[in-house]
């Protein structure tokens, strides 16, 4: 049986982790779970971790066990990665993907840190090895996504849809594709995220910024304010909410220095603000074309 299918012993721990309740995750109770499985459970939770900011206690964890352990090993690599060590992360990657590269672990996690390295086809070749991971399906589709390759995406989606029905992951997938394609489908996108935002039992930071996203796009600027609002009031320091509500401010003609600020200080290579930088950079080298001279 699959263990991630709605029967399977991993659906409630899988599906916290995507709905970004990385806390509820890592207190999940594993004790009762088949041998088979302790190892896809632990990953999970040492991901969760990753994403909870504890990469360096993560790291020190797997690094006696990685030997051996192609998924601790890439764990080992995502953690590397979240600390900025992005060239030891990708060869260990590299070498995994050589030795274990059918390892449904390897192929996420390992197309994780190459996509954040830049290597976006590299990525794409390891997880299209993948044999029915809706993990790696997911991945693919925000790569396609970060590319301009709407097309694909949709592709992706449309082909996982045939074998996977109504899971989560392929409703999210269906969400993103959904906000950059516009029109009836930015509706369709909220009500999947309004509904994982707005239940308590699966609730996030993460969920309630997907659906302020999607109020955006729909023009509905004071809801998606109070579900940024709410997702602040959850975790403060938010970078993505930061950014969103910044990017609101803006819509709204409101001054947005403060955000910014609280933006640098979150996350101060956001890319946002890397976007807003180079951008500046570019105004000012314009502008210096067109000073006016002064004759001497």
């Amino acid at each position: 049986m699959d263990p991630y299918s709605a029967e399977g012993e991993l659906i409630n721990i899988h599906n916290h982790f995507h709905q970004g309740q990385y806390q509820e995750v890592v207190d999940f109770d594993v004790s009762s779970l088949s041998p088979e499985n302790a190892l896809p459970a632990r990953v999970l939770q040492l991901r969760a971790r990753v994403a909870l900011g504890q990469a360096e206690d993560v790291l020190a964890e797997v690094q006696g066990e990685a030997d051996g352990v192609p998924e601790l090993a890439a764990v080992g690599a995502l953690a590397e990665q979240a600390l900025g060590r992005g060239e030891a992360a990708v060869e260990t990657i590299e070498k995994l993907a050589q030795s274990a590269g059918d390892n449904p672990t390897v192929q996420v996690l390992g197309g994780t840190v190459l996509q954040a390295a830049g290597k976006s086809e590299e990525a794409l070749a390891l997880l299209g090895r993948h044999q029915g991971s809706l993990d790696a399906v997911a991945l693919i589709v925000q790569i396609h996504l970060q590319q301009n390759r709407n097309d694909l995406a949709v592709k992706e989606v449309a082909a996982a849809r045939r074998w996977a029905q109504d899971s989560l992951l392929v409703n999210l997938a269906e969400s993103w594709v959904g906000l950059r394609l516009g029109g009836e489908k930015y509706q369709q996108a909220f009500y999947v995220f309004e509904e994982l935002a707005q239940a308590p039992a699966t609730s996030s930071v993460q969920s309630l910024v997907s659906q302020a996203v999607a109020e955006l796009h729909l023009g509905r600027v004071e809801e998606a304010q109070a579900a940024l609002e709410q997702a602040l009031k959850k975790e403060p320091g938010y970078a993505e909410a930061i950014a969103n509500l910044l990017v609101l401010s803006v819509i709204a003609g409101k001054s947005a220095e403060e955000l910014t600020s609280s933006l640098q200080k979150a996350n101060p290579d956001h890319p946002l603000l890397v976007d807003l930088a180079e951008k500046s950079d570019l105004f000012d080298r314009a502008a210096t074309k067109y000073k006016a001279k002064v004759a001497a």
